[in-house]
């Protein structure tokens, strides 16, 4: 009990500090946007060890641009190390460092992308996708494990998914600052459908500031994955990090082989399209 509160408190007050001095700290120059359960996490880590890229003050992900929005960007801006760190590792290295952050609702949230490109002007995005009915699953256990859902069952849980998000993205555009459970904690298919939501992207920022990476491929070959991150941000290879897989739930109960495949099924125009995005077949679909 004692730990929580202790963390509670320091959390308090590097916000209080952060607030007092947002004037004086970098913006993110690029954002890990989703999806969710597709190794955000993982490549966070790993991209956390760079000595020039530095992650926010407290948390991987600040939310800002899904459900913080109101609170303004000096609020944002508090959550990023302070210029003068920055200006300092500029001169050791010889290189400009970058700040990120990681918040994978960003991706599927109706009003982030907007959002993100007004106040982040030449902000770089990076995406990963997974397969999408593994992803299904993985959420459902991650929602389940947090609380968020109550249905245990996954297929009953597909079964509700379509009446749950109803007018959920209407209610968010037309009250910008209102949340929806449902939307953000149930949307086990709809955040799979991963083209729709990068070509709702791409007239925002522009395909060249956007890297969509195959999580399968990341996980694989972690080091190639890696170098290719880095030369999308136009920074040096500086030392070796280690890739580990972090967040990870429990596997759940065996899919049903007949749920598996209509699911699939339900995937195959969606992922077709992410040919464009990786270059090559979704490595869950060679």
């Amino acid at each position: 009990m004692v730990k929580p509160m202790l963390k509670r408190s320091v959390h308090a007050v590097s916000r209080t500090a952060g607030r007092l001095t947002a004037g004086g700290r970098v913006l993110p120059s690029f954002l890990i946007v989703g999806a969710q359960r597709s190794g955000t996490t993982s490549l966070y880590r790993a991209l956390s060890q760079h000595p020039l890229i530095l992650k926010p003050v407290l948390h991987k992900g600040v939310h800002y641009f899904d459900v913080a929005y109101d609170r303004g960007l000096s609020w944002y801006r508090a959550h990023f190390p302070l210029r003068t760190r920055a200006a300092r590792l500029a001169r050791r290295y010889g290189c400009r460092p970058q700040a990120f952050e990681s918040s994978p609702y960003y991706l599927f949230h109706p009003l982030a992308g907007p959002r993100i490109a007004w106040d982040l002007p030449g902000v770089k995005l990076i995406v990963l996708v997974r397969d999408p009915v593994e992803r299904a699953l993985s959420a459902h256990a991650h929602e389940l494990a947090r609380g968020f859902e109550t249905e245990r069952s996954f297929a009953r849980a597909v079964e509700l998914e379509e009446e749950r998000l109803t007018g959920t993205v209407d209610d968010l555009c037309a009250a910008p600052h209102s949340t929806s459970h449902a939307h953000r904690h149930h949307a086990y298919l709809a955040r799979g459908h991963y083209a729709e939501q990068l070509t709702r992207l791409e007239p925002l920022v522009g395909r060249d500031r956007m890297l969509v990476l195959d999580s399968g491929r990341f996980f694989g070959e972690p080091e190639i994955v890696y170098d290719r991150v880095l030369e999308f941000l136009g920074l040096p290879h500086i030392g070796d990090p280690v890739f580990e897989q972090h967040n990870a739930q429990p596997r759940p109960a065996p899919m049903p082989r007949s749920l598996r495949r209509e699911l699939a099924e339900r995937f195959q125009e969606s992922d077709a399209l992410l040919v464009r995005w990786l270059g090559t077949e979704p490595s869950w679909r060679r």
